[in-house]
């Protein structure tokens, strides 16, 4: 059975009325097999975490899995091989948004922002992103953060725009670090705020747009959003694979009608991740750890 890709209510999203597992698992299909934006790139196998060293091989094999569905890619550091993200994303003909992952270790900030510049004078960056929730964890005052994203300016080709990536709020509470980014990288994520899975596409337009209203002008990107397929409930937002499954086509569907861009969170399921962030971290991918599609 062939289902056409359906347009959704602006507050609910899709109609699930009628629909079995059989109807989800097409409607993903024919979202998935007519493209989306963007993903961000899950690098790490099996056993592997941060500090890990990737290889080419490791990154290709996967690039290869999701290239097919994807105009853009998002990287999340420029050291311990995830420099070689956009590269290889290059080969395969997809563009790069490229970050420096800035924490409060310094002479690893340096590494970060010294690989980011490389990178962009190679040739392999379309959007260079200085840091990632840097303000929400506390890691650096704004004005460190501001020196950083000036001295990548400075440094960077004209035509690559910068971005810092945070939480859509913090563009409306720090307007000197939105007034220092030509594009506005927020992330949006209804889940984290404890929301219905009803609510949650509502919800989520709410995020961009105040991100939109606090950039006056400036290009709003999702960097990140998503739904975790599995884990412990956080207030009324609840991990499961059907809740996951209707956020990925609402995001998707709403992305396409309204032109937004969207960098789907995550491409691949990743172990490690439930350090940081509970039993839901390891759950985020449209493919789960052994490179299978979820949906």
């Amino acid at each position: 059975m062939s289902l056409r890709v359906e347009r959704l209510d602006s507050l609910k999203g899709f109609d699930y009325s009628g629909k079995g597992a059989d109807d989800f698992r097409q409607l993903f299909q024919n979202v998935l097999g007519s493209g989306l934006h963007g993903l961000c790139y899950s690098a790490y196998d099996e056993g592997q975490k941060p500090g890990a060293i990737l290889t080419k091989a490791q990154i290709r094999r996967r690039m290869g899995i999701i290239a097919p569905y994807i105009k853009w890619v998002r990287s999340f550091s420029c050291v311990e091989g995830n420099e070689l993200v956009a590269e290889v994303a290059r080969e395969m003909g997809i563009k790069t948004l490229v970050g420096a992952w800035l924490g409060d270790d310094k002479d690893l900030n340096e590494q970060e922002i010294e690989g980011l510049i490389r990178q962009a004078k190679a040739g392999y960056v379309d959007i260079a992103a200085v840091g990632n929730e840097v303000m929400y964890r506390g890691d650096l005052t704004e004005g460190e953060l501001l020196e950083y994203i000036a001295r990548v300016r400075e440094a960077l080709p004209g035509d690559i725009p910068v971005g810092y990536v945070d939480a859509y709020y913090e563009f409306s509470a720090r307007p000197q670090i939105t007034a220092a980014c030509d594009v506005i990288l927020a992330n949006c994520y209804p889940y984290w705020e404890g929301c219905h899975i009803d609510y949650s596409l509502m919800h989520a337009k709410q995020m961009y747009y105040q991100a939109l209203h606090a950039g006056q002008g400036k290009k709003v990107i999702i960097t990140e959003t998503g739904w975790p397929s599995q884990g412990t409930a956080l207030n009324d937002a609840e991990p499961a694979h059907h809740n996951a499954l209707r956020y990925f086509l609402n995001i998707q569907q709403w992305a396409r009608q309204d032109n937004i861009e969207v960098f789907y969170f995550s491409s691949f399921d990743e172990s490690w991740k439930v350090g940081a962030e509970g039993d839901v971290g390891a759950y985020w991918g449209l493919w789960d750890k052994s490179e299978k599609l979820k949906f």
